[in-house]
């Protein structure tokens, strides 16, 4: 179809660039939410050439939803946008169906137009309840809250940088192709660092990295990781709901720019048996007034005492939390020693195999790295666990903590056990946030063999255990 006629937004990516770091130091520097909203919301008016605002939120297992609202509905409308929260799993029964989006200004997005089509923005909304409060079961709502109250309390910021394992398979929808082929094509086998420029991982990388910078994302690096086929883009760290929200764009960014490629970007933890699974390193820190609180010069491995007690509570609970930042069979898979799988509950500056890992810092940048994470977690859930159990969680009275010889689960019935019986999550979530999630990851660990090496018969097709959990109950 001709578009001569149309004149739909379409930037350049320095253009894209420049709208991005300028809405990202707005948000870094908490410019007032009634003041964002009147910048967008006039912005919204002005900028004839929109034509809709994508809005983008996230279920309780983290699926990331998208609805596009057409602009001059959405100009009129914003405050009482509706949608049936029965059809979003982890929601609401179908007799208290009906919940509200609330739109976050500051979370607001330019987006490269050979992406995601000319004439649209995105920006993230938050899930209301009928009676206008915050929805429970929207973990970002739930995250942003616990980040605004004790910046409001304690003067802290919470910071929070990932990084992001995934495979590039060939084939569009390789994953959902997967029970008719029963294997996944790598696009490269050059290994760690190594790529040709030009091949199909490097121009994915590539391109991927490119969208990245001109939404702001700032990055640092880029690299195949260790397996075949298999990618890292880095970028700089955030603050914690900002750092959740590039998370989910990351994995929105890989995936389009691989099927528009022909390709498949993958988040599974452990698609290919015999090789390195994918993880979600995540690295966070506290600061206050500018100034990092996890750095001490003279400190253990120069962590200060503050940021050793914020190790401690994360230990302590490491059992306690593990489904929420492992929630899939097969991220299970993954915690496999053999392949520097961090499933040991330990800290350690140098072990690769442990939960916590210090790495190397100064004032800026001394951070704890918790690396026993999943890339198709819930990335909210994850940075919610992780941060409110490292300030307010307990520490265990046991000897040599840091050190001593406990496991993470090995399959996910045992994270699921660990997690209902554990009076921490339901401190976290409350008991019917807990039930809820608890129930669906029930219902997928029900429809998996518990044991290696033994079958499951499906209609018309005999399933190995690794082919049949690998992809059909276990995607985000």
């Amino acid at each position: 179809m001709s578009t001569e006629l149309r004149n739909f937004l379409a930037l350049s990516y320095e253009e894209l660039e420049s709208l991005n770091l300028k809405a990202k130091e707005d948000r870094k520097n908490r410019v007032p939410a009634d003041k964002i909203q009147e910048d967008r919301l006039k912005y919204l008016k002005d900028e004839k050439r929109i034509k809709a605002v994508t809005v983008l939120f996230s279920d309780l297992e983290g699926r990331l939803h998208m609805l596009d609202y057409d602009k001059k509905f959405l100009l009129g409308s914003f405050e009482n946008l509706t949608f049936d929260g029965s059809s979003i799993r982890g929601f609401t029964a179908q007799r208290e169906s009906d919940l509200r989006l609330g739109i976050d200004w500051s979370a607001f997005y330019w987006g490269p137009a050979d992406i995601f089509g000319p004439g649209k923005v995105l920006v993230f909304g938050h899930v209301i309840d009928k009676d206008g409060t915050p929805y429970v079961g929207d973990i970002r709502g739930v995250l942003k809250g616990f980040a605004d109250d004790l910046y409001k309390s304690d003067g802290f910021t919470l910071n929070a940088a990932n990084e992001i394992e995934g495979f590039l398979f060939k084939g569009v929808d390789a994953e959902k192709h997967y029970y008719e082929t029963g294997k996944f094509e790598y696009v490269n086998t050059g290994g760690y660092y190594h790529s040709l420029p030009g091949d199909p991982l490097r121009t994915f990388i590539d391109t991927t990295a490119e969208v990245q910078r001109s939404m702001g994302f700032q990055n640092e690096k880029d690299h195949p990781e260790v397996a075949p086929s298999q990618f890292e883009i880095n970028y700089s760290y955030g603050e914690v709901v900002a750092a959740a929200d590039q998370i989910q764009l990351y994995k929105l960014i890989c995936r389009q720019v691989a099927t528009k490629m022909g390709f498949t970007a993958s988040f599974l933890p452990k698609p290919v048996v015999g090789v390195n699974g994918s993880g979600m390193h995540t690295n966070v820190s506290v600061s206050k007034n500018g100034k990092n609180l996890f750095w001490d010069p003279k400190g253990k491995e120069m962590l200060s005492e503050c940021g050793w007690q914020f190790v401690d509570r994360i230990l302590t609970h490491g059992n306690d939390i593990c489904l929420l930042l492992n929630p899939s069979v097969n991220a299970y898979r993954r915690l496999d020693p053999h392949f520097e799988a961090p499933n040991q509950i330990k800290a350690s500056a140098v072990d690769r195999g442990s939960m916590v890992r210090i790495p190397i810092g100064n004032e800026r940048s001394m951070r704890v790295e918790v690396r026993s994470v999943a890339p198709d977690a819930n990335p909210y859930m994850v940075m919610y666990s992780i941060f409110k159990t490292g300030l307010q969680g307990e520490t265990a009275q046991i000897e040599n903590l840091r050190q001593a010889e406990r496991y993470l689960p090995d399959n996910i019935y045992d994270a699921l056990a660990n997690f209902k019986k554990a009076d921490w999550t339901t401190k976290l979530f409350g008991e019917d946030v807990k039930e809820r999630y608890a129930d669906l990851k029930q219902a997928a660990a029900d429809r998996c063999p518990r044991l290696l090496g033994t079958f499951v018969k499906a209609p018309e097709v005999q399933y190995h255990h690794d082919v049949y959990n690998q992809f059909l109950w276990n995607l985000f």
